[in-house]
């Protein structure tokens, strides 16, 4: 067995620390009968469990906004929740669970190793995984100890692993920087944003732990995370799913975060759509990449998050107030995206033959797409059977790249239907070498290159053809890919998927992503030993030997909001 990485302390003194930081001390859901709260239910960690059966509501009150010369009042406050709701104690961070019935690949436990080796600790509890052990360039911003979407494989491994402290612990901090004053330049951000990373910085004269937050105003374009907030929710649900505890969703301070997060979404504007507007690099894709406007992305996880906020917020005077809000919100935007997002080949045909200028309510081409402006490589592209949801609809505006991160995450929160499902999972096994190739997953296909490549990342280096963001492969899709596939009983597909992971990852040292076409060779600027690269593979192998995990992730679809549309080729078997 090879040695995955150095090992790290808990806690490394961090250098040059960016004086802008903020610093501190530190289902099938019916609508209609939302009113009904089905008893509390006892049931295996590791089994599917209502997460609408809520316990009594808690005394604790929950502190008004809060600037820094309060906070430690409020850590005080929130911090009793790392010791007081503790469902599944185990004796330590060892080994994987014993339980397991399956014979592991000899990488799994080496993975396992790796993925404990990034945990990094806040005053003796582990709050998170470091985003990469590869310390080889310390100007990069890979030693923040919890990019929040990065830590959410990780948080999904230790959940099905019987291991849910760390995934509390994170909730329970990011829910604290949630609640700090956040500012770019002179410009005050919403209250609810959530952080984008964070660290842990160790003074070791005093033996002080500080959590230092990042909201976007030192990353790569200065562009604050919108999904963050949507993964919180998200794995918030999932930690009450896995463990059967609802007590910590329930908590006044959880409660005002969804509600915090749900304000900045929901807000009135001048939108005619129920989407999402957001800027470039405001995902995972955080560099110029085109995906400005209406993300697939973003709108995928605002979905998902949604409904999991559905199923967490209490049904209290401001608890219904949000309920209603998102019930509307769900069916016009379920009805958006299947409607004008969705492509197979029977609307690539329909888009073909579009008419232009078409004014009133009859207008075919609502969004005035001119046919010309379809890439010559989508007709190839697209099989007889199969579709996709695209990358982004706007007006005059089609983006028809897929993405592979919000068509898995359409699959997982119903978004898409079970047709649909069918379809995305078709495109996948039809298009094989295209999306995975040698290594799965590829981020967006294809790629960008030439003038189009110049005008649109504005001749970013390491967006270049086939890397990184620009259809890069990236191990970490392996988690979403498997999820999904077994959501849509194509498990055959993840297994194929897993095979080749298995054949590289270890031998090219856990790479961060793959470059070319076929995803052969380790990324020119990938970070090795990146942990949600180990991460995702170990979600993926423990979900497709024990299905009964997939339901920590995943929504089944609430038949209220199924649009009537009848014109998908690929729907007809």
């Amino acid at each position: 067995m090879s040695e995955l990485s150095p090992k790290l302390a808990q806690n490394g003194t961090i250098k040059n620390i960016d004086s802008s930081s903020t610093v501190a001390e530190t289902e099938d859901i019916d609508f209609s009968k939302l009113s009904e709260r089905p008893r509390p239910l006892t049931m295996e960690r590791q089994r599917s469990y209502d997460e609408r059966s809520f316990l009594s509501e808690l005394s604790v009150g929950m502190s008004p906004r809060l600037s820094i010369r309060n906070i430690d009042s409020y850590s005080r406050n929130i911090d009793h929740l790392d010791t007081v709701f503790s469902p599944c104690r185990r004796s330590g961070f060892n080994t994987p669970r014993s339980a397991m019935d399956f014979e592991p690949h000899p990488m799994f436990a080496e993975a396992w190793e790796g993925l404990r080796r990034s945990l990094v600790f806040f005053r003796g509890k582990p709050v998170g995984t470091i985003a990469a052990l590869d310390n080889s360039d310390e100007e990069l911003n890979y030693d923040q100890v919890v990019f929040v979407r990065d830590f959410v494989p990780s948080a999904l491994a230790f959940l099905m692993n019987g291991e849910p402290e760390i995934v509390r612990n994170f909730l329970v901090k990011t829910l604290r920087l949630q609640s700090w004053e956040k500012k770019v330049d002179r410009f005050q951000l919403g209250e609810g944003v959530m952080p984008a990373s964070f660290k842990v910085l160790h003074d070791p004269v005093r033996n002080s732990d500080t959590l230092i937050a990042d909201f976007g105003e030192s990353a790569i374009g200065r562009v604050a995370p919108v999904d963050s907030g949507f993964w919180w929710i998200i794995l918030l649900r999932a930690y009450t799913k896995s463990t059967g505890d609802s007590t910590l969703a329930e908590l006044p301070e959880c409660q005002k975060g969804m509600r915090l997060i749900l304000t900045l979404c929901l807000s009135e504007g001048f939108d005619t759509f129920p989407t999402l507007l957001c800027a470039d690099g405001c995902c995972m894709i955080d560099r110029r990449m085109g995906v400005y406007g209406y993300p697939i992305e973003i709108q995928a996880l605002f979905f998902m998050a949604l409904r999991c906020a559905l199923l967490l917020l209490k049904q209290d005077d401001q608890g219904k107030e949000f309920i209603e809000r998102i019930v509307k919100r769900l069916h016009a935007l379920s009805y958006h995206m299947r409607s004008y997002f969705w492509l197979d080949m029977k609307q690539l045909n329909d888009i073909y033959r579009y008419k232009t200028e078409e004014y009133s309510h009859t207008a075919v081409n609502k969004f005035n797409v001119i046919p010309d402006s379809i890439p010559e490589w989508i007709f190839d592209f697209m099989p007889t059977y199969g579709g996709y949801f695209i990358g982004n609809v706007s007006p005059a505006r089609m983006d028809f790249r897929w993405f592979c991160l919000g068509n898995c995450v359409a699959i997982l929160s119903s978004l898409a239907t079970p047709e649909q499902s069918t379809a995305i999972m078709d495109l996948i096994e039809s298009r094989w070498e295209e999306l995975v190739g040698d290594m799965p997953l590829k981020v967006c296909y294809p790629a960008i290159e030439g003038h189009e490549w110049r005008i649109v990342t504005g001749c970013d280096p390491k967006n270049t053809r086939w890397s990184y963001h620009n259809g890069g492969s990236w191990p970490v899709l392996l988690w979403l890919l498997t999820a999904a596939c077994i959501k849509t009983g194509r498990p055959q597909i993840a297994r194929r998927a897993i095979e080749l992971a298995e054949s590289r990852l270890v031998k090219d040292s856990w790479p961060e992503y793959y470059d070319g076409k076929l995803g052969r060779f380790i990324g020119k600027q990938a970070r090795k030993f990146q942990t949600w690269s180990v991460a995702g593979y170990l979600v993926a192998k423990m979900m497709l030997e024990d299905p009964s995990h997939l339901g920590m992730i995943s929504l089944e679809e609430d038949k209220q909001m199924k649009p009537l549309i009848k014109r998908s080729a690929s729907w007809t078997f």
